[in-house]
C-alpha cells in the first residue's frame, strides 16, 4: 500500500524513525547533544551539508525529525523545524524572514505575546505592521503597501474565537505576492490545514493540543522548502531548537491526536450549547454554533469546531473574577488544550494590563470568559460551569 494513501490516523502513528538494532517497536529517547562522524571526510561533508545527518541537537535530532515529519505529513507541507515553545516558533519564523523596513499585515485578534513582537520589538528594526479587523476582510488590500511582505492572522482566534476565511487569505496573498502565514494552534492539522487554502506556512504552538496534557512546551512551523530553509538557517544559529525529550513526547502525543480532538470537539459542541441557553450568558462564540458570525466559513474549512468557547457573562469584569472564585471542577490556569478543562477571564487576569479600550479592540469585553473544554465527563463540567454561573 502507498504511504499517500494511509490515512490521518495512520500516517500519525506509523511514520516514525527506522528501528535500530535492537529492533524496538517504541521510538527511542536520543538525549544526545551532538554525533559522532566516521572519519575526516565524513565530518567535513556534513558540515557542507553534503550529507543529511545529524551533527549537533541545535541544528537536528532523530525525535525532532520524527516529530516535524508527521505534522509535515498531517499539514501536507514540504518541510519543518521545530522550536522549544510556540513563540519561539512565531519569533524565529517571522525574524527569519523579514528585513529592515519591511512591513506585516496582521489580523488586530492575535495572542498577547505575538501583539507584543509587533507592537514592542519589531519596531526597534523599524518593522511595522498593520492590523484589520477580522470581522472585515475587506479592509485587508487597503493595508498593503510596496514594502509588505507578511500577511498573518489565527484562525480561531485567541480569546474571541473567530474565524476567517482562508481562502480569502490565500488569494490576497497570491495576488499581492505575500507569504501567508497562519497559526493554526486552536484548530490543530486534524480539523484544518490552511496549506491547501493557501498558506505558505503554518504554526503550532504544540504546547496545546498537540501535546494535550499540560506536559511539555513546544512550537513547530512547517510550509514549503524555500521559506523553511531560511527559518533553519536562522535557528541553528540562534538556538531555539526544542529538546529531544520534548520531541519525542510531542511525537508520541500526535499518535492519538484524532481522537482526542473528535472528543474535546464533542463535549465543546455540548458546553457551548448548554451556555448559550443559560440566562446569565448574553452570548456564546464556538465555531460550530450556529449563532457564530462565521459559522459557514468555519464549516467549510474547519472538519470540527475545535475545543475552544469564549462566551459573555452577564455582570462585567466583577461577574468574570466571581465566576472564576466559584469554579470547583475546571481548573483556573492560562493553558489550553489540555486533557483538564481550563476556564481564565482575560479582562482580569491575561489581558489586565490592556486598556478596556484596547482589549474592546481585540474583541474582549470585561464580561468575556474563554473555556478550554477537556476530556472530562462532559455532564461534570457543565454542572461545573452551572453552579459558577448562579
Amino acid at each position: 500500500m502507498n504511504e499517500q494513501e494511509f490515512g490521518f490516523e495512520t500516517q500519525a502513528i506509523r511514520t516514525q524513525l527506522e528501528r535500530t538494532q535492537y529492533l524496538e517497536h517504541s521510538v527511542p529517547l536520543y538525549l544526545s547533544s551532538s554525533f559522532v562522524f566516521e572519519d575526516a571526510e565524513d565530518m567535513r561533508a556534513s558540515f557542507t551539508e553534503e550529507k543529511e545527518r545529524n551533527i549537533y541537537s541545535r541544528f537536528s535530532n532523530p525525535n525532532t525529525t520524527e516529530f516535524v515529519d508527521k505534522i509535515c505529513k498531517m499539514e501536507g507541507a514540504e518541510a519543518g523545524y521545530a522550536f522549544a515553545t510556540g513563540m519561539a516558533a512565531v519569533y524565529s519564523t517571522f525574524a527569519a524572514l523579514l528585513n529592515a523596513g519591511d512591513h506585516i499585515v496582521s489580523a488586530s485578534s492575535v495572542f498577547g505575546s505575538t501583539h507584543a513582537l509587533f507592537v514592542t520589538y519589531f519596531p526597534k528594526w523599524n518593522i511595522e505592521t498593520s492590523y484589520f479587523e477580522i470581522n472585515k476582510p475587506e479592509t485587508i488590500e487597503a493595508l498593503i503597501k510596496p514594502n509588505t511582505k507578511i500577511l498573518y492572522a489565527e484562525s480561531p482566534t485567541n480569546p474571541g474565537v473567530d474565524v476567517i476565511d482562508l481562502q480569502l487569505l490565500g488569494d490576497i496573498a497570491k495576488k499581492h505576492n505575500l507569504i501567508l502565514i497562519i497559526d493554526n494552534c486552536f484548530a490543530t492539522p486534524y480539523i484544518q490545514q490552511p496549506i491547501k487554502f493557501g498558506a505558505h506556512l503554518v504554526v503550532h504552538s504544540a504546547t496545546k493540543l498537540i501535546d494535550g496534557q499540560g506536559r511539555v512546551l513546544g512550537g513547530v512551523t512547517v510550509g514549503s522548502e524555500d521559506l523553511i530553509r531560511q527559518i533553519y538557517l536562522f535557528s541553528r544559529n540562534t538556538g531555539p531548537a526544542l529538546s529531544p525529550f520534548n520531541a519525542w513526547v510531542l511525537s508520541k502525543s500526535l499518535e492519538t491526536l484524532a481522537i482526542r480532538v473528535e472528543k474535546h470537539c464533542e463535549n465543546a459542541l455540548k458546553v457551548a450549547e448548554f451556555l448559550e441557553a443559560h440566562p446569565n450568558v448574553n452570548s456564546v462564540k464556538y465555531p460550530f454554533l450556529k449563532s457564530h458570525p462565521q459559522y459557514e466559513v468555519a464549516k467549510k474549512q474547519m472538519k470540527l469546531g475545535g475545543n475552544i468557547i469564549a462566551f459573555e457573562i452577564k455582570g462585567g469584569i466583577e461577574a468574570g473574577r466571581q465566576f472564576l472564585d466559584k469554579i470547583k471542577l475546571c481548573s483556573l490556569s492560562a493553558n489550553i488544550g489540555d486533557t483538564r478543562s481550563i476556564v481564565t477571564h482575560p479582562a482580569s487576569t491575561t489581558h489586565s494590563k490592556l486598556s478596556e479600550e484596547d482589549q474592546l479592540a481585540v474583541g474582549i469585553t470585561q464580561g468575556l470568559v474563554r473555556v478550554s473544554v477537556g476530556l472530562e465527563t462532559v455532564e461534570d463540567v457543565i454542572a461545573d460551569l452551572k453552579q459558577a454561573l448562579s
